[in-house]
């Protein structure tokens, strides 16, 4: 299945092709049991594969994901994902039966105590240059794809202090597009802690989450934040900003862990 379907529709008076972004059920299997479904865009499924189970704390560390093999059927596509014993045994503990939607971060999730995991607050790292969140936010657009295409995806990306941006990752819902990006970097051995992410959506208290999860001290949102995001990117030490445009910004929390220094163009 191609991420983008063509189909024809009326528009305008006239009858002419357009472009969908397409999505499909995607059913995570750990060590032979099934855990969770979602609706996701039909790409980057090993990315999508290491970014969930890293950022939702189903395995700690990168090297504790043994496998992944993408299976494709006509229901859809199954991720077969093989994992340390250690962190079967802790995900059968505290198993849950999630039927995940694209605009839903929480769906399934049998208890209050499942929705906030305890994270440690991250270190004080060396300021992040606001300015080269404005250049990732600007070279960013010419990288979405599958957005250009249909007008229905969100992206995620990492922008390093030069302003340079990588590993951008695009699907229908915002998580999966941050999770992809995320396993990006977990698979190229990148350490997100040490850039930001941009994401083109809301930033909501599960994406600071899944961010702060993988050590990443600075998310910038397009859209606005929630309030309950706020309160967790502040205790969890996480510079979170959003109204990212080209050349202005609204700072949530960690204004002092933010530079005004210039980036090489």
């Amino acid at each position: 299945m191609k991420p983008v379907a063509r189909r024809t529709v009326w528009r305008d008076g006239t009858s002419r092709p357009d472009n969908l972004a397409e999505e499909t059920p995607v059913a995570f299997e750990y060590n032979g049991i099934s855990h969770a479904v979602m609706l996701a865009t039909p790409a980057d499924f090993e990315d999508l594969a290491f970014g969930f189970s890293l950022s939702e704390g189903i395995v700690a560390r990168r090297k504790d994901i043994f496998d992944v093999v993408v299976v494709e059927s006509e229901a859809g596509i199954t991720l077969k994902i093989e994992i340390a014993s250690e962190d079967f045994i802790r995900l059968k503990a505290q198993r849950r039966s999630m039927a995940g939607r694209t605009g839903c971060g929480l769906c399934g999730a049998e208890s209050l105590g499942q929705v906030v995991r305890k994270l440690p607050p991250l270190r004080p790292a060396e300021p992040f240059p606001l300015a080269a969140l404005y250049a990732g936010m600007r070279r960013l657009p010419e990288l979405q794809t599958f957005q250009q295409a249909t007008g229905a995806t969100h992206a995620a990306c990492r922008v390093d202090r030069d302003g340079a941006i990588s590993h951008v990752r695009e699907d229908v819902g915002r998580h999966n597009a941050l999770d992809k990006t995320l396993g990006a970097l977990a698979r190229a051995g990148i350490a997100a802690g040490d850039s930001a992410l941009i994401i083109t959506s809301r930033a909501s208290f599960e994406m600071v989450q899944k961010a702060a999860t993988l050590g990443v001290g600075t998310l910038a949102a397009v859209s606005a934040p929630t309030a309950r995001a706020v309160r967790l990117a502040e205790n969890l030490n996480v510079t979170l900003i959003g109204f990212l445009r080209q050349e202005a910004c609204v700072i949530y929390t960690g204004s002092n862990t933010l530079s005004m220094s210039e980036v090489s163009a």
